[in-house]
């Protein structure tokens, strides 16, 4: 069985501003906005919402297939990552065209001011699940990419039957409400972030209670204050609702990629079985290597050492004896 992860795949440039935004932005003005920060540093690294869940999937033991388009300028970064663990056979390259690119500003207090050119990434919905193997596919992440290919993917996986996370994240700015609403009617997790969980609310005029009548499982990140799974459930267990801790980063760099991270980690506890409380603390550990890190992806961890951090953050789990010998 595989796991497919779609989304964006692209070069990071992250710039760290030595202030702080809140501090140049006049709220009696907004409608008048025009600001520049000048930033201290800049660094391109590799990112891109798909790659980033797919490298932390295969940090953690999996072969995530990555289904993805990129330009002339991936070729290197392509090898890369399958030499990292993760499947590249689905990630189609462009000659004419150049990888999608993410610019994003960080202030000191780690909020961030991004844009995104799509470059590549607009071919994404000439990719299709109907030229995959439906009955192979364990579990699928639709994660920020191409609009039109985002409503495609989700489309294709009720049409399949193919069990699917939806995971709007910035996209929620872009895609309008019925797009948003028709995507997660489908899904079995929808996963976002406090703020883009508002304003999904907001577009689709679903309430939380009205989301939990359409997905069986809802997933809000909330940065510092770690994450919450709400469990729909039937009429024996009822409503579930999990507050899942952070697990301790030993320096805040740079919260890029952090969200992808937990994603993976999400997955690798969705895939081998594991409850709830112990998948999300599993989230939770690897989104902490990414904090520390300069840019999305993580130096490569031992599934060890990984272990070890679970326990110095979270105490034992009977499930950590599997993690250690899953592939």
């Amino acid at each position: 069985m595989s796991i497919i992860v779609t989304g964006s795949f692209a070069f990071d440039y992250l710039m760290t501003f030595p202030g702080r935004f809140k501090e140049h932005i006049l709220p009696d003005q907004i409608e008048n906005l025009s600001v520049s920060f000048l930033v201290d540093e800049m660094r391109k690294v590799r990112g891109g919402c798909a790659a980033n869940i797919a490298y932390n999937l295969a940090l953690l033991g999996e072969r995530p297939r990555l289904m993805a388009t990129a330009g002339c300028d991936a070729g290197e970064y392509r090898d890369w990552l399958a030499s990292h663990g993760v499947d590249t056979s689905l990630l189609r390259l462009y000659d004419d065209c150049f990888t999608a690119s993410f610019f994003v500003n960080t202030d000191l207090d780690q909020n961030q001011i991004a844009s995104f050119y799509t470059g590549a990434m607009a071919r994404a919905r000439e990719l299709s699940f109907y030229d995959l193997n439906a009955e192979e596919i364990e579990i699928a992440i639709i994660s920020p990419n191409d609009p039109q290919a985002m409503r495609q993917y989700a489309r294709e996986c009720q049409e399949l039957g193919i069990p699917y996370i939806y995971d709007p994240s910035q996209q929620v700015a872009r895609v309008g409400g019925e797009e948003l609403a028709e995507g997660l009617s489908g899904a079995r997790i929808l996963i976002v972030n406090e703020y883009e969980y508002s304003v999904l609310q907001k577009k689709t005029g679903l309430g939380e209670a009205q989301l939990m009548e359409r997905v069986p499982i809802i997933i809000v990140t909330k940065g510092e204050k770690g994450s919450t799974i709400i469990v729909t459930g039937d009429e024996t267990c009822g409503v579930q609702v999990f507050d899942i801790p952070p697990a301790r980063a030993n320096v805040a760099l740079d919260p890029t990629g952090v969200g992808d991270a937990y994603r993976a980690g999400l997955i690798k506890g969705l895939v081998r079985g594991y409850p709830w409380p112990v998948t999300g603390r599993v989230a939770s550990v690897a989104a902490a290597y990414v904090l520390e890190c300069p840019g999305p992806q993580p130096p490569p961890y031992t599934r060890a050492q990984f272990v070890a951090r679970y326990r110095e953050n979270f105490g034992d789990a009977p499930e950590l004896a599997d993690l250690l010998s899953s592939e």
